[in-house]
């Protein structure tokens, strides 16, 4: 095990006009999980394989524990990979795939079996490690392929969106199994995907990234709560948080016709100016007409213990059309399509954003 270190990394592919990875600095802890999201494009499975080896790093470098990799082929660098695709021989048994990497180190074949044996147990994969890939389901595949990286008891794990190829029931079970094994092993872990739900629930930290360029790293936690800026603030988050552009007068934001007060550091940079303010949509509850905001009725979405209505702030316009706006609502009293309620949004709970840079404003 080991701490991992992007120092200044960055890719520029020949011919190509802006970096694919630009400047990363991220520093991982020894048995840390971090979680690379973000859209696709980001430069999230670029940085991983930078770090596996198989990108060359065109500036700054990589480390791994004390030892500079940069420039170490990925067969030195004493990582093991996870693919979406599983990459498993077809005609080797999952005893023979899982042993495969030792094998071919040279190590013994009593000692490939029992390393084998304990990672099986570890996986829950023992009485399927003489049966053949196409015996097992894609979540058994998925399990054999974490089982090959396990033998190896290398000093990081790399993931590459390991579970975009599972039906959506099976990823959630299977993420959490991920998560469990890797607060047992203790292995520093960094893993890719596009999905923040899987993001959030399953890392330690995690790094958020836009056009090659690390907009936030920090905890599930705060990444919800303190976004450092509008792309986190709504990308982070399901459903996502709300984005309203709003003019400030007298320290205080109009919204569909009524007032709401900002944070007194918001007031102070956006006087008399026009900003973006955020809000979740738990931080919303239904009041009267006389205090506020009148919210039209698009939709209405139950989920059993939640419920979600669409709609828009009657007279709030968003590029010439009506700005979709979501809210939860009690989910034994929903309001009626095309109904008018009246909203109070929870002054501390609100978020305020600078429409020109996308910098946070709020405290």
């Amino acid at each position: 095990m080991a701490s991992i270190t992007y120092d200044h990394a960055t890719l520029t592919y020949p011919g190509a006009e802006r970096p694919s990875v630009d400047g990363l600095d991220l520093e991982i802890a020894d048995g840390e999980f971090l979680v690379l999201v973000g859209p696709s494009g980001c430069g999230k499975s670029t940085s991983l394989r930078m770090l596996a080896g198989l990108e060359d790093v065109t500036e700054g470098s990589i480390r791994i524990g004390d030892k500079d990799v940069t420039h170490v082929p990925p067969k030195n660098r004493d990582i093991a990979m996870v693919f979406q695709n599983y990459a498993l021989y077809p005609h080797m048994t999952v005893a023979d795939n899982m042993g495969f990497a030792l094998k071919i180190a040279g190590m013994g074949k009593s000692d490939i079996r029992a390393r084998v044996e304990e990672a099986a147990k570890v996986l829950d994969l023992t009485e399927y490690l003489d049966r053949k890939p196409k015996a097992l389901s894609g979540g058994q595949r998925q399990r054999v392929a974490m089982g090959r990286a396990i033998v190896r008891n290398p000093q990081a794990f790399l993931m590459d969106e390991p579970l975009s190829n599972l039906d959506a029931k099976l990823r959630v079970q299977t993420r959490t199994e991920i998560a469990a094994l890797q607060r047992r092993l203790g292995t520093t872990t960094v893993y890719v995907t596009h999905d923040q739900v899987e993001a959030m629930t399953m890392g330690d930290r995690v790094a958020v990234l836009k056009d090659g360029l690390l907009q936030q790293v920090d905890t599930p936690r705060n990444l919800y709560d303190r976004p450092d800026n509008l792309f986190v603030a709504g990308f982070i988050g399901s459903p996502a948080m709300n984005l309203v552009e709003v003019p400030v007068s007298g320290g205080q934001a109009t919204v569909g016709g009524r007032t709401i007060p900002l944070p007194r550091a918001a007031a102070a940079a956006a006087q008399g100016a026009t900003v973006t303010i955020g809000f979740r949509p738990e931080a919303t509850t239904l009041t009267g007409a006389e205090d506020g905001i009148p919210f039209e009725v698009t939709v209405v979405e139950e989920l059993g213990s939640d419920a979600f209505a669409y709609g828009s702030f009657t007279g709030a316009q968003a590029e010439g059309r009506d700005k979709l706006v979501t809210v939860r609502v009690p989910a034994r009293q929903v309001p009626m399509k095309g109904e008018t309620v009246h909203l109070r949004i929870d002054p501390e709970e609100l978020h305020v954003f600078d429409t020109a840079t996308g910098g946070r404003l709020s405290d």
